[in-house]
């Protein structure tokens, strides 16, 4: 069953002394990229957080926010003496050092000094390293991940409903074309046969043998039987990895591009105003099919 990239999940739990809320999101992305936000005080849980989500998680941009909040906290930001004075010091320590290369520093403003990290934050304060509480925190991210994927699925198998039905109207397609391809078999062999003769009517001393390899080439040119063959193969190819497992996005999105090309040669060997119609037809399937696959994991 395949996943969709994208997907929201959210939970909360209930620490020693803090509760906390996650929020775990992602969209779509070429790669894997994770971002975590996580509060002061738990930055030694980066490492594990990131193994866990890279084992669940194959490909998206995945973004983690975790937030804490104190019980016994007054409710809301306060102000961290200690940090604003630290800031002060820093600002200080800046201004003379331009100073003494003759620059002036913009005048800061409270508001500039309160978006400063840490100078007013959550009243949580930064929880102190407990394994027990980080063993159970862990527990609740694992679940989150686990709600967070359970939505990937359940939008994966509204994606797979999609990608199946475009699938069944490219195999469509391409038996119509093929039985186009046939009725207009007796017309190209009656169209090589007159410019056959009217070839050598008009070609005094050419080599007979040269100029029917020259028209057998346009007939090669102009058969489709090959790009024919070949997506009706992309066609088993893209249902086996739907029937399969894992992560199948970036093999799908290869193939998109093969059932295009084919398509595109389709059209130009086309040669019937019919024909040309249906290879039409497959490229805005294909390119239907190719934007839903953008979402697949």
């Amino acid at each position: 069953m395949i996943r969709s990239m994208t997907g929201f999940a959210s939970a909360q739990g209930q620490g020693a002394s803090a509760d906390w809320t996650a929020e775990l999101r992602s969209v779509n992305g070429k790669g894997l990229d994770l971002r975590l936000r996580l509060p002061d005080g738990l930055a030694h849980l980066d490492r594990g957080v990131r193994a866990l989500l890279s084992k669940n998680v194959a490909r998206g941009s995945v973004t983690l926010s975790l937030r804490l909040q104190a019980r016994d906290s007054a409710a809301g930001p306060v102000l961290n003496h200690d940090a604003l004075a630290a800031a002060l010091d820093a600002i200080a320590g800046i201004e003379a050092e331009a100073q003494t290369r003759g620059l002036t520093p913009a005048p800061w403003s409270a508001v500039d000094l309160l978006a400063l990290r840490g100078v007013y934050d959550s009243a949580a304060p930064a929880p102190e390293a407990d394994d027990s509480a980080d063993a159970a925190l862990m527990a609740g991210i694992a679940a989150l991940i686990g709600d967070f994927n359970a939505m990937r699925l359940r939008e994966g198998a509204a994606l797979d409903a999609v990608l199946r039905a475009q699938l069944g109207e490219i195999a469509q397609l391409t038996e119509q074309a093929s039985d186009l391809a046939l009725q207009r078999r007796d017309d190209m062999q009656a169209a090589l046969r007159s410019n056959l003769a009217r070839v050598l009517d008009n070609a005094d001393g050419a080599d007979p043998d040269r100029v029917a390899q020259e028209l057998a080439l346009i007939a090669v040119k102009s058969d489709v039987t090959e790009e024919l063959d070949r997506l009706r193969a992309h066609v088993d190819a893209a249902t086996a990895l739907l029937d399969g497992a894992g992560p199948v996005g970036r093999k799908l999105d290869f193939l998109m591009q093969e059932f295009n090309r084919e398509a595109n040669t389709l059209c130009s060997k086309a040669q019937s105003k019919d024909l040309t119609s249906v290879g039409l037809a497959l490229k805005v399937v294909i390119d239907q099919m190719r934007e839903q696959v953008q979402n697949v994991e």
